[in-house]
């Protein structure tokens, strides 16, 4: 299990110094593995060049198998954990950056009510990283928006929750414009792989509309905010992050006529996972109080 390990990371990061990072072992301790890993097998499971590695096609069909594997044998760690005892002793949860760091507050606080003494771990990754590492078992749940439309995942609804419009503090009176207005304007949108560029972009096209004719980007909701700000376009934030990154930002909120751009926030599980109903339970609660929140945020506009 422990060669799996090391060379399912190998595989997984493409880089000897990073996979002995993330296995918490020397770099030289972690090749040695892989190499009694090819000895065992009787064959080369990657490709060393003096620039880059990659795997060889034995060692892309073992990763794979490998992944799988590695995933089964988590199942039954969680399988043994929850026969011991009713408790969720640890939880492994992922989220995205546009709820991290508004709603995990309230999934620790709810998690440790609920499961005195959990071991929470949870991840902040874009929706395709949190995907993969769930499907491969280095996540027990995710909180994402839907649809994630993976056929390996449940979806669980939670809320939906409103996109909300910033603009320049100068701009207040000014009408709120529709998609095709924003589509006029110098639009500031977070970069590419993040879903909730996706979700705006869809607003601004809709009615077979094309792109924003001006379009910016940014790393975080909190850098966007504060080039609105400075007058250098608008922007569109998921209203639960309103309390938090209009505090101290000269910005002016408003809502888009209806229909107005919105997102279904929701968590994923695999539905192999022993873990289904502990899951099930977590949903709930967030379901109660994750709305609070975005209701609190509303309440500003």
């Amino acid at each position: 299990m422990k060669h799996l390990r090391y060379f399912e990371a190998l595989a997984r990061l493409g880089h000897f110094g990073r996979a002995a990072e993330a296995c918490a072992v020397t770099q030289p301790a972690l090749s040695m593995q892989i190499k009694e890993l090819e000895s065992l097998v009787g064959a080369a499971l990657v490709e060393r060049g003096a620039r880059a590695l990659r795997l060889t096609p034995l060692g892309e069909d073992f990763a794979a198998r490998a992944r799988a594997i590695l995933a089964s044998v988590d199942e039954l760690g969680d399988l043994v954990r929850l026969a011991q005892g009713p408790g969720l002793a640890r939880l492994r949860i992922g989220v995205i950056p546009t709820i991290a760091p508004y709603l995990l507050p309230e999934v620790i606080t709810a998690l440790g009510r609920a499961w005195p003494g959990i071991d929470l771990r949870p991840r902040e990754a874009i929706t395709r990283t949190l995907i993969d590492d769930l499907i491969e078992g280095r996540l027990d749940c995710a909180i994402v928006a839907l649809p994630v439309s993976e056929p390996a995942l449940h979806e669980e609804p939670l809320f939906d929750e409103e996109f909300v419009l910033l603009r320049p503090r100068a701009d207040a009176d000014k009408p709120v414009p529709d998609a095709q207005g924003l589509r006029e304007m110098r639009l500031l949108l977070l970069e590419e792989g993040h879903c909730f560029r996706d979700q705006a972009l869809s607003f601004c096209k809709a009615g077979g509309g094309t792109m924003p004719r001006d379009l910016m980007e940014g790393s975080s909701l909190s850098t966007l905010v504060q080039m609105v700000g400075a007058g250098i376009g608008v922007t569109l934030i998921p209203e639960m992050a309103l309390g938090v990154e209009t505090r101290s930002a000269e910005v002016a909120l408003a809502r888009l006529p209806a229909p107005g751009p919105s997102r279904r926030i929701g968590m994923v599980w695999r539905r192999s996972s022993p873990l289904a109903p502990q899951l099930t339970e977590i949903a709930d609660l967030l379901r109660q109080s994750a709305p609070a929140g975005a209701a609190r945020a509303a309440g500003q506009v």
